[in-house]
């Protein structure tokens, strides 16, 4: 098994996740968020989406927050 490289500095490294399928909430009807985790803080940040989110949406929200 090969060990997983340690982060040297923050966001280096990150995970993401999505949870979808979530009843409809908020001004805009949001029904599901992106969970972003850096390796190196443990720094979580939640993206809130609709089922109608395209990769290109997510990764200019990415982005834009500066991940």
């Amino acid at each position: 098994m090969i060990k997983i490289q340690e982060p040297s500095r923050p966001w280096e490294i990150v995970h993401m996740d999505w949870v979808t399928g979530l009843p409809p909430g908020g001004d805009r009807s949001y029904n599901s968020f992106l969970v972003i985790v850096d390796r190196f803080s443990k720094t979580s940040i939640f993206l809130t989406f609709d089922n109608n989110v395209t990769a290109m949406d997510t990764a200019l929200l990415i982005w834009n927050r500066g991940v």
